[in-house]
């Protein structure tokens, strides 16, 4: 077996400052936790910026260039920008920091889909800022946008203008095929590091039975020509992970997949969350990529080579 590879997804677009007086809002906080969680183990740091007055997603480069800079500076990590950004950010929106910091990575979902994280607002009452109730909320009528035409632009331009590479985050079966109809037509080519993803609504569920069927799936299309990753949103984060590696994959955790570190604990960091799955990996006989180590097996450009 490969080392496992372990990306930590520090902040996201999904949980709100309510949520968690832990979850990094500010460039400073950003940076401060994606240093720790290399520290920790994390080989790939995946970043999405917020607004540090009101911690709302936004997808300004400035604030991107106020927290990538230090954290390459600090650590050999590789760098991974969300293409994703947060609810509602138009296309051209999503890929403002991307295109200007060229990194060795960007996330890239697999296609359009319902993305419902309404459940969150039903269980607060109370709410730092006005937005982040109505942004939950909203949900139930929201569809995240990335149409094949979308799909081949950002492959287009980041990937064959910039030499980023992409983790393929795909939430249902139906997103592996897109993925194998974008390489069929030479959009990407392999090694694929495809994230597997389970739990959010909208998407395929959390049993471990579809786990086993996205990896057969993915084994069917891709034969040796990718490299799987999961992750598992919520309280299934932990054990979605153990099982993936023990299947031959690699993980990923972080405060933007779960705010907890084990059934009514939050975590602390998102060190709180690599320190945990390295060591039930190490545990498991299983060794841990380097940052170094990673960029071979994802056949990545180097940190040389980035904008920023």
């Amino acid at each position: 077996m490969s080392k496992v590879i372990i990306s930590c997804a520090v902040t996201g677009a999904i949980h709100t400052p309510s949520m968690s007086e832990y979850l990094p809002i500010t460039p400073e906080e950003i940076a401060k936790s994606s240093i720790e969680a290399a520290e920790a183990g994390a080989a790939i740091i995946h970043l999405h910026a917020r607004d540090p007055i009101d911690g709302r997603p936004t997808p300004d480069p400035a604030v991107f260039m106020q927290f990538l800079p230090i954290i390459k500076q600090s650590t050999d990590a590789v760098i991974n920008i969300t293409t994703g950004g947060g609810l509602g950010m138009t296309v051209a929106e999503r890929l403002a920091a991307p295109l200007l910091a060229k990194p060795e990575m960007c996330s890239l979902n697999m296609g359009s889909m319902n993305f419902n994280i309404s459940g969150a607002a039903g269980k607060r009452t109370e709410w730092k800022h006005a937005w982040e109730k109505p942004y939950l909320e909203g949900t139930t009528d929201f569809i995240f946008r990335n149409t094949f035409k979308d799909i081949e632009s950002i492959t287009r331009t980041l990937g064959e203008e910039h030499g980023t590479r992409f983790e393929f985050e795909c939430y249902d079966i139906g997103h592996l095929y897109n993925l194998a109809h974008c390489r069929d037509k030479g959009w990407v080519k392999g090694p694929l590091f495809i994230q597997s993803i389970f739990g959010i609504t909208g998407g395929i569920g959390p049993e471990y039975q579809n786990l086993m069927f996205m990896r057969e799936t993915a084994n069917r299309l891709f034969g040796d020509d990718y490299v799987w990753s999961v992750l598992g949103a919520g309280r299934h984060q932990m054990s979605f992970c153990t099982m993936a590696a023990m299947l031959g994959g690699n993980v990923r955790v972080g405060l933007e997949d779960s705010l907890y570190l084990g059934r009514g604990q939050m975590a602390t960091s998102n060190a709180d969350q690599v320190r945990k799955i390295r060591r039930i990996l190490e545990d498991l006989s299983l060794e841990i990529a380097t940052p170094a180590e990673a960029r071979e097996m994802l056949q990545l450009k180097g940190g040389d080579r980035v904008g920023f």
